[in-house]
């Protein structure tokens, strides 16, 4: 179990936050849990930056044993880092690794296996290891270090000793001359540049980043929060810093409280990105330089922001079974990602609703996109969300061609999951209760009680906040692969899903259509995969084809859309395709289907129970008439 920086940081600060009962029960867990060796070391690291250029981390670890160390010592990378789950081999980029004792001589190791290297101690009381790892990707689960900045999560730099996840540590940094340092661990009072972990599940929980970066400030219940900002961009630091408080107010509100001393936004801008990992009382989120050019520009950022603070609960807190204390050196396997990925995006949203950052409308056409894109998922019958959440080892992060037809994402439909059963639960409660509920009592009765929650409890959660059985729900659309009732779900708020209207209300026309997605770079045009069900899975078009002519003649994306817009349903046309570089011709049927875009619209007879569903969800009264776009 981790704790929160709070307890290294000022104890009784944290315990005007969390009932002393709750902190005193997590701490015996987490030491239960993270017991270290009797003679454990006194460990300290120092990472440098000398050379930027050549994209290094230098990492010196020294281990200083009270009584003498061990005959051998065991030092260990982590294989992947918490809140990213695949297996991404850090230890890869280790280099020049050297061990030695506290006067300089050399110690001789071996490595045992991919991520293991042990050190033979020769009695020796200190052990002094230094090795440099190579950084040059950034993303927020990786490291980059250049003349603009340095970036790092510890897990992907700093080795363990065996045994010892449970011991504290320091970590200095020697930075470059005028960069600064952000991260979440508390400073070490009296040390430049020197911060502490109480142990090794909160040191890598905690990212650093170092470059002469920007801040913004604010407070939230007396709480302060940062956002470092690393890069130039077209960002309104007002309006981020205005905004950004209003994300914070409003999931804080809905968990009743602040379990951190104080947060930090770190926000890595870049000529890509948009990615985010959670972290107890940080986060590190990447984002476009010049995205903030437009209001959904702007939603996007925010919706990104949402999604990674309100982690703090839903995961790092509210701990689904298997997600901690972690094993870093193999996979971590659980049925819930659906639930601390999903809901934290359905509640992203949301959040951003009652921050008033979005309108009504905009969350219901958010909404509408959202259950489109799943129908336009063939996976979603072929694996459930329990299964995907199991499954994100070796699929969500390793997606091929193959992937729209064989699985589906525990991000999306966890999402909409968890907005049919907050509608389900404030439907059986009468309004009593919500989604809301349940969030609150995991976090009550799990996470303050130390201890993380299964499938099963789960369930009973939130048939507890239902009042009743839901076994029929979670059977059918959790552990189940059955088509979801968009309907059933919205007709608690008074609205209905409009999947074959135009706009202006009349049925949508019938298209023709061939179904493969393609991607045009330059004057190639290539399929990038191939739904099944659609005349082109039906009759042959593979991925990775490329299509070179459409009817004899040259082929481009507009071309062939074009002379889709041309046809009829049952039509024919004829492509001309490269195949791994063999020329072949083929012609298809053409399908038929509607141009619609999913809408949500009122009910044409809402009942008052309704309208005050409406209202409580969405914060905003109960719209009259037809929602067009």
């Amino acid at each position: 179990m981790r704790h929160t920086r709070a307890q290294s940081l000022a104890l009784a600060a944290f315990l005007i936050l969390l009932p002393f009962t709750a902190h005193s029960a997590r701490a015996q867990a987490d030491e239960r849990s993270r017991a270290a060796q009797p003679n454990a070391p006194e460990i300290s690291y120092t990472v440098s930056i000398r050379k930027p250029y050549t994209h290094l981390l230098g990492v010196e670890a020294r281990l200083r044993y009270s009584s003498g160390a061990p005959a051998a010592v065991e030092l260990r990378m982590p294989v992947w880092t918490p809140g990213s789950y695949l297996v991404r081999e850090f230890e890869r980029n280790v280099e020049d690794f050297k061990a030695a004792d506290a006067g300089g001589r050399a110690l001789q190791w071996s490595k045992l296996n991919k991520n293991t290297w042990r050190i033979e101690t020769s009695g020796a009381r200190e052990l002094r290891v230094s090795y440099n790892v190579y950084s040059n990707e950034l993303s927020v689960r990786t490291n980059e270090v250049n003349d603009r900045h340095a970036f790092w999560n510890n897990a992907a730099t700093l080795m363990y000793p065996d045994g010892s996840l449970g011991a504290p540590s320091t970590l200095r940094v020697e930075p470059l001359a005028g960069w600064k340092i952000a991260t979440g661990l508390p400073a070490v009072s009296g040390q430049r540049d020197t911060f502490r972990a109480e142990n090794f599940d909160i040191l890598y929980d905690s990212p650093f980043l170092v470059s002469n970066f920007k801040t913004v400030e604010f407070e939230v219940k007396g709480v302060p929060h940062r956002v470092v900002i690393d890069g130039e961009g077209n960002y309104d630091a007002e309006r981020m810093r205005r905004d950004v408080q209003k994300i914070v107010s409003a999931e804080a509100d809905t968990m009743r409280e602040i379990p951190y001393h104080d947060y930090t936004f770190i926000l890595l801008l870049g000529a890509s990105g948009g990615g985010g990992l959670e972290h107890l009382n940080s986060t590190s989120l990447t984002y476009r330089r010049f995205g903030f050019s437009t209001e959904a520009d702007w939603r996007g950022f925010y919706g990104l922001v949402a999604h990674e603070f309100f982690h703090l609960w839903n995961v790092k807190r509210i701990r689904p079974d298997a997600l901690g204390p972690f094993d870093y050196t193999q996979e971590n396997y659980t049925r819930l990602l659906w639930v601390a990925e999903g809901f934290t995006d359905y509640y992203a949203n949301l959040f951003l609703r009652r921050a008033g950052l979005t309108t009504d409308k905009q969350y219901l056409d958010d909404v509408a996109r959202a259950f489109q894109n799943l129908q336009n998922t063939p996976g979603r019958l072929e694996q459930s969300a329990e299964e995907s959440s199991f499954d994100a080892w070796i699929k969500y992060y390793r997606p091929d061609e193959n992937s729209i037809n064989s699985s589906v994402s525990y991000y999306d439909k966890g999402a909409i999951l968890g907005l049919l059963l907050d509608l389900e639960i404030r439907k059986r409660s009468n309004g009593a209760h919500t989604l809301d509920d349940v969030m609150r009592a995991l976090y009550n009765d799990f996470y303050k009680r130390g201890r993380n929650y299964t499938p099963e409890d789960f369930q009973r959660t939130a048939e507890a906040a239902a009042g009743t059985s839901l076994e029929d729900f979670f059977s059918r659309y959790v552990r189940g692969r059955e088509e979801l009732d968009y309907n059933a779900a919205l007709d608690v708020a008074g609205l209905r899903l409009d999947t074959a209207s135009a706009p202006d209300g009349r049925p949508a026309a019938e298209e023709a259509y061939l179904g493969a997605t393609l991607d045009q770079t330059g004057d190639r045009l290539t399929v990038r995969n191939v739904p099944a069900g659609t005349p082109a899975y039906e009759q042959g078009l593979n991925a990775a084809d490329q299509i070179v002519a459409v009817d004899g003649f040259r082929a481009t994306r507009d071309f062939l859309n074009a002379r889709l817009a041309d046809r009829r349903p049952g039509d024919a046309l004829t492509l001309t395709v490269f195949r791994a570089d063999e020329l072949r011709t083929l012609t298809f049927k053409l399908g038929g289907r509607t141009s619609a875009a999913y809408r949500i619209l009122p009910v044409p007879q809402p009942t008052d129970q309704q309208k005050r569903n409406y209202q409580a969800w969405l914060a905003a009264p109960f719209p009259l008439g037809s929602r067009s776009q």
